[in-house]
């Protein structure tokens, strides 16, 4: 994998990359403002109806574990195409769906190839000059993040125009459209890792056995989406019931209060270029902590629930593109590897708060969430401390405090 500048690389590109990753990854959380309609059309709880989210995450973690390796190993442009068409057709299947069994399995499917947007953040940080990696990585990290804030506002939006599978038919068609527009504009780009897949797979896991770095960030992003997912999974509940009553536009409007925290993207990237890595990251966990304070007085308080949100999106996107741009520095000829190491951790923490808060919310309620969220929080810093100190000693090129 060359690691030197290229003219392929053009502003234009990076954009058309940044808006095909949020399209990608947003197509897995249509579903998280809707929980509560969903439930009632279909005549499920809203436990099971929290399962949608779960079996995205799922679907997005097996993709990671067993597709993502494959850019190391196929030509990358007509890989994303097919991905991308793929997850289009698991968005119709859900858009067709009569029943809760349907549309888990649409919802799987859509997880599981939507993983292009994990292929997509790795190439544009090959393409990249070696001094720009990081605020490119920043920059494709925002539309990714904006695409997972804001598909809860289009979801909402969709659903009060025509019910809530009206935003999946609306998905499909813009994953179609951005397939066609990557197939034109991305650059032919060979690979040959000389591994066969199950000698590619297991290479994977090499190689977090083998980077202690990739093993502190893995396990910080994990907690740190678990805690993000824990917020988001069972805000549509609270939002849903007394004193709020809001309607599904309204709470998806919500999304537009976590995507300012996405605008952090593009200069925390900067920062990684800078050597930065480990103030960001020690700052951004003490941010997210105290995140949980407000948020825990956000029954009563829509001032406190806006201020957690910003603080808590902001501070959990921070690290989260922290994490990448360190992790992309380790090994650039295994970068789709590295990154199906990390994202795998990653969703399954996410996964793990979409369960674990919909199992919370139902025995103790929103109080429950923020206790459980600024536990986790206090977890993330105590491994980050302990990671930090064993390792920085080992890699300071790479975790500078």
């Amino acid at each position: 994998m060359a690691d030197t500048p290229t003219p392929r690389l053009s502003a234009g590109l990076v954009m058309l990359m940044a808006t095909a990753t949020g399209v990608a990854v947003a197509s897995n959380y249509y579903a998280q403002p809707l929980l509560p309609t969903i439930a009632a059309q279909l005549g499920i709880s809203n436990a099971s109806a929290g399962s949608i989210v779960t079996a995205a995450q799922v679907g997005y973690a097996l993709g990671l574990m067993l597709l993502v390796p494959l850019a190391d190993l196929f030509e990358r442009r007509k890989l994303i195409v097919s991905m991308t068409l793929l997850s289009a057709a698991g968005l119709l299947l859900t858009a067709l769906a009569s029943g809760i069994t349907q549309v888990l399995i649409g919802t799987v499917l859509t997880g599981l190839f939507s993983v292009v947007a994990q292929i997509l953040l790795p190439f544009a940080a090959t393409l990249a000059a070696p001094d720009q990696r990081g605020r490119v990585v920043g920059n494709v990290m925002s539309g990714l993040l904006l695409g997972i804030l804001l598909a809860r506002t289009i979801a909402g939006y969709f659903s009060s125009l025509g019910g809530w599978q009206t935003v999946y038919w609306f998905g499909a068609g813009m994953m179609v459209v951005t397939a066609l527009a990557l197939g034109r504009a991305l650059p032919h780009h060979p690979q040959s890792p000389g591994l066969g897949y199950p000698r590619l797979l297991v290479s994977t896991l090499t190689l977090f056995v083998e980077e202690p770095v990739l093993r502190v960030r893995a396990l910080l992003g994990a907690v740190v989406f678990c805690v993000f997912s824990m917020l988001w999974t069972s805000l549509s509940f609270l939002l849903a019931a007394a004193p709020y009553h809001y309607s599904d536009r309204s709470i998806g409007l919500f999304g537009l209060v976590g995507a300012a925290g996405a605008l952090a993207a593009a200069p925390v990237g900067r920062w990684a270029d800078r050597g930065k890595a480990g103030h960001v990251t020690s700052m951004g966990l003490g941010l997210l902590l105290l995140s949980w304070l407000p948020l825990a007085a956000a029954q009563t308080s829509v001032v406190a629930l806006l201020v957690g949100v910003l603080v808590l999106d902001l501070t959990a996107q921070a690290i989260h593109v922290m994490n990448l741009s360190v992790i992309n520095q380790l090994r650039p000829d295994a970068s789709n590897r590295l990154t199906a190491c990390y994202m795998s951790c990653y969703f399954i923490g996410g996964a793990s708060g979409s369960v674990l808060s919909t199992f919370v919310y139902a025995r103790a309620g929103w109080t429950g969430v923020s206790l459980a969220g600024a536990l986790l929080s206090a977890i993330a810093m105590l491994a980050w401390r302990a990671g930090n100190t064993i390792q920085l000693a080992r890699n300071g090129i790479v975790e500078r405090n």
